[in-house]
């Protein structure tokens, strides 16, 4: 540990990154470098990095230079997106902290990284602020803020925002963000890094499904493999915004953090805010970028352990035709395929025969399940699957005996009630006696059944989101509320897991994740759709943690009919699962989507332990992908037909992320290794029994030929390594410096 005012110049490193901090004098930290790693660097030499970097003044400037901190300050003289903004009847709206103490922790795991705590004063103002920020193990720059009311007296001080910034290099001059909609999130788009602010503003109340997820910026033409990029992400499932601005002045950055509404937090005299962790990655390629997100998540203690089980979600099966006998034959055919998870989805609950009543009257419906649902449960565990619940605890229909009994707990600005949306409202959590009926609801559910998995939805956006009886925004407090909610629930049910389900991908953030245990990437299960789904929401999420289901043959959300091989192909890449009504399929499908499964339960220690890879290929047309195990002894890549070809046959294909120097055997894997169409052809490789034999770095730069596939099909190719691992170069000593 190290405790001071100024401990001058840190360089913060992990493997492949670096950071360099300039905490000289008494301003707030300034960052010198976020990127690439630097290696070992003298400290002398880091005061001669700053000394390089600084910019004289301009024309009809300030007088001094104009710093850009991690919470950029107006009174420095930075005119573009303050870092805080409020103010306090009027004053107090621009803040000057002096730096009181500066103190970091070498993390235990890699000693180059720190951790880094900033206290800071305004004595003007009367507010003090920390700032908390991190190098991880996984390379990611993590930060968040605390700002505190110092004044004694009857003042509140009201805070409009709370934004923290990461500088880009000048270099960084093309940026990538998502958006997109109910049944088609995470929709990707491109753009010039120009001069201004390119701002994605959150006001849903939950993440939304044209959430950016990350907000990038990159070297022009950056890819999966090539080109260096940046991003960042607010770690909130509350309203949030994200914003990458360029200054005449030559300064770039991204910065990032919720989005608070009129009078949302008054800090009287001693209480404090803080704000979301706002997440940073840096590589070299959206792979990279992407990897260390996954790192990071796999390293946490609550992260999934246990083989990812094959989930049967009943929901597009039947819908809300509930009955014992029909739910009992969709088990018996979900054991027979080898499902190892039965969800029972909406419709189960009091006054539940539609999608306009019964929210909030969590109570078996016993006019549908006269012997409770003890029956469905036991039948389910006997066939030796889990059995797991849909809820949507957050929501109440005003047509539900808890509305009709409190109208007070529907968030409301006081004097309406908001637009509904899907004949629902949002039930205000910061209502004590609300919380404490959802949890004593769920509570006793989930001890009555010993529910094995909660599949947690919420499927509307929050307007209007008052706290009654003053209508005080609340859309904060309803956040922090659901965060208590899911981890009071978890701790007295330890072996609980829940999947957070948003309208499909609403709710799709770090802070939701610290809580859960995977997502529903989107409603839309069409398998065209999720591979580009499934693909963008890889960027933060690896495999284990993204739902993903073999729907019917005909897409539900667009009518779209493929083939079995391309529905199951593509849910390999996530948590595998299926939301099919198998009773309707014959007995020959019923072998085939059991190959699948026997395949997923085979590959899953790979395909949930390794690197996400993808490959550049130049026919827009052809998407390669693959997961790359750890020690590079194996691999299994997906050859994605999603359109017609301009050029037949296809060019080679390139595999990335193996080790170059090793030899690895390259043949298809079964059940992936055909895709029906009358004009399939495969190339000569494709058709011996021991395929070919090629070093990595062959097939990273040359590759191999593609069958030349219908629209919409897939081939799985796997390489697996021939001897013995090479074995691995020193690694360089590394300092702190």
């Amino acid at each position: 540990m190290r405790t001071g005012h100024s401990p001058g110049y840190l360089h913060l490193r992990a493997p492949g990154t670096s950071l360099v901090l300039d905490c000289a004098g008494s301003r707030l930290p300034r960052v010198l470098h976020w990127g690439d790693d630097l290696g070992d660097v003298e400290h002398t030499a880091l005061a001669e990095l700053a000394t390089a970097s600084a910019a004289r003044q301009m024309s009809n400037t300030l007088d001094l230079p104009v710093p850009l901190s991690l919470l950029p300050e107006h009174s420095a003289g930075w005119l573009g997106t303050p870092g805080l903004t409020g103010h306090r009847d009027g004053a107090d709206f621009s803040t000057a902290f002096t730096v009181r103490s500066i103190r970091t922790v070498r993390t235990p795991d890699l000693p180059q990284a720190h951790q880094l705590t900033v206290d800071a004063v305004d004595e003007h103002a009367r507010l003090q602020l920390v700032l908390e920020i991190e190098l991880t193990a996984a390379g990611l720059v993590r930060q968040r803020a605390t700002v505190t009311n110092r004044d004694t007296g009857e003042r509140p001080f009201v805070l409009d925002g709370l934004l923290l910034a990461l500088p880009v290099p000048s270099h960084a001059t093309e940026l990538l963000d998502l958006t997109g909609r109910h049944a088609r999130e995470r929709s990707p788009q491109r753009h010039e890094f120009t001069l201004g602010t390119h701002l994605r503003e959150n006001r849903r109340g939950r993440t939304g499904t044209d959430a950016t997820l990350l907000h990038l910026a990159g070297e022009p033409g950056f890819g999966f493999r090539t080109g260096e990029v940046w991003a960042v992400h607010v770690a909130w499932s509350g309203n949030h915004r994200t914003l990458a601005e360029r200054t005449p002045a030559g300064v770039s950055l991204l910065g990032a953090g919720e989005t608070l509404l009129g009078g949302e937090v008054r800090l009287a005299g001693g209480e404090s805010y803080t704000s979301p962790w706002i997440v940073g990655s840096y590589g070299h390629g959206l792979d990279e970028l992407a990897g260390r997100f996954h790192q990071q998540l796999r390293a946490r203690t609550r992260h999934p352990r246990r083989p990812r089980p094959v989930t049967l979600n009943t929901w597009e099966a039947v819908y809300f035709r509930h009955d014992l006998g029909r739910l009992s034959a969709l088990a018996d055919a979900a054991a027979e395929v080898g499902a190892e998870r039965f969800v029972l989805d909406d419709g189960w609950f009091k006054g539940r025969r539609h999608d306009r009543a019964g929210l909030g009257d969590w109570y078996v419906d016993e006019s549908v399940w006269p012997g409770g649902l003890g029956p469905l449960v036991d039948h389910v565990r006997s066939l030796g699957m889990e059995f797991g619940l849909w809820v949507e605890p957050e929501m109440v229909s005003p047509d539900s005996d808890l509305a009709r009994a409190h109208p007070e707990w529907i968030l409301a600005t006081g004097d309406r009630l908001p637009p509904e949306s899907r004949q629902q409202q949002v039930l205000d959590l910061g209502h004590a006696q609300a919380y404490d009926h959802v949890l004593e609801r769920l509570d006793a559910l989930v001890g009555e059944y010993a529910i094995d998995y909660l599949k947690w939805d919420h499927n509307r956006d929050l307007v209007e989101a008052g706290h009654s009886p003053t209508g005080a925004a609340g859309v904060h407090v309803q956040t922090a509320a659901t965060y208590r909610l899911l981890d009071e629930l978890r701790a007295r049910h330890p072996g609980l897991e829940i999947e957070s389900c948003s309208s499909g991908g609403g709710r799709i953030d770090l802070a939701i994740l610290e809580r859960t245990d995977r997502v529903w990437a989107s409603d839309c299960i069409d398998a065209l759709e999720r591979q580009q789904i499934q693909r963008w929401t890889g960027l933060l999420l690896p495999p284990e943690l993204l739902g993903a289901h073999v729907g019917s043959p005909v897409a539900h959300t667009t009518g779209r009919a493929h083939t079995l091989d391309f529905r199951a192909g593509t849910a390999l890449f996530g948590h595998f699962g299926i939301e099919w009504d198998l009773t309707a399929a014959d007995a020959g499908e019923r072998a085939r989507l059991a190959e699948w499964v026997a395949a997923y339960k085979e590959l899953r220690p790979l395909l949930h332990s390794g690197t996400v890879v993808h490959g550049d290929h130049p026919d827009p047309a052809l998407w390669v992908h693959g997961v790359v195990a750890a020690d590079r002894s194996r691999a299994l890549y997906a050859l994605v037909q999603t359109a017609t070809s301009v050029t037949s046959p296809a060019g080679p294909v390139r595999l990335p992320g193996l080790d170059a120097d090793a030899r690895y055997r390259i043949r298809p894997h079964r059940p992936g290794d055909r895709a029906e169409g009358p004009h399939r052809s495969d190339p000569l490789w494709w058709e011996r029994a021991d395929g070919v034999e090629l070093t990595g770095r062959l097939l990273a730069v040359t590759g191999v030929r593609a069958p030349t596939l219908h629209p919409e099909r897939l081939v799985l190719v796997e390489a697996s390594r021939l001897g013995p691992a090479p074995a691995p170069a020193p690694a360089p000593a590394q300092r702190r410096t």
